[in-house]
């Protein structure tokens, strides 16, 4: 079953978060894309270059597996949209301020691990800590300029935050652009093993998000 994530499940009053490579803290970091896939995933956890992808990855420091990971659904939409270097085509990226709900993967992390996952989503390298008391106080931080460089907390689990990363633009103002058929495929591999979806709804879910069709850009 999936579970609604909860905007308002927060913590005792007072609880200060820090992303470290030192921390002890768990945090959710919550895949809507290609990185529901395990697979995939785990090229940002111990490293390595995914299948059909152009680009290596060097892992987290801590390459320890995720201690668990559960299916959620977040508010907002996800779409496709801007060109990828590692697949070639649109990546998809979370409007959380969009009306609907996104099928994801939560994994269970350290604080440290999600940091290192936010620095590769970057293109930097995973060695910097990360402050998380604004994004849990307002929602949103945009952290640079960068297509996957806006931190989101999209809701609350277990009063453990649900932390992703997307563009800092919504959907009616980005450049829509259909994904590669690689970026598909570890999406719907992701949408199987997370949620257990039949082939047909995976391909229904995947075409009718805004950017999926040629149409559209």
């Amino acid at each position: 079953m999936t579970g609604l994530a909860d905007r308002d499940a927060r913590p005792a009053a007072g609880t200060v978060w820090r992303v470290s490579t030192a921390s002890s803290e768990r945090v959710w970091y919550v895949a809507y894309g290609s990185n529901m896939h395990a697979e995939r995933f785990a090229c940002y956890v111990r490293g390595g270059r995914p299948r059909g992808g152009s680009r290596t990855y060097p892992g987290c420091r801590d390459k320890r597996e995720p201690e668990r990971w559960v299916p959620v659904l977040v508010p907002g939409q996800m779409y496709f949209a801007g060109k990828s270097t590692v697949w070639g085509g649109g990546m998809a990226f979370y409007d959380p301020t969009a009306a609907g709900g996104v099928p994801c993967r939560a994994y269970l992390v350290t604080a440290g691990q999600f940091a290192d996952v936010a620095a590769q989503e970057m293109h930097r390298k995973p060695d910097v800590d990360l402050e998380l008391t604004e994004v849990l106080a307002r929602g949103t931080v945009r952290l640079g300029p960068g297509v996957y460089e806006t931190l989101v907390c999209a809701g609350w689990l277990e009063e453990l935050p649900l932390l992703t990363l997307t563009a800092p633009r919504r959907i009616e103002d980005a450049a829509l652009n259909p994904p590669s058929a690689a970026y598909l495929h570890h999406l719907g591999e992701g949408l199987a093993e997370t949620h257990g979806w039949s082939a047909g709804r995976i391909t229904t879910y995947l075409a009718t998000r805004a950017g999926a069709s040629p149409r559209d850009a």
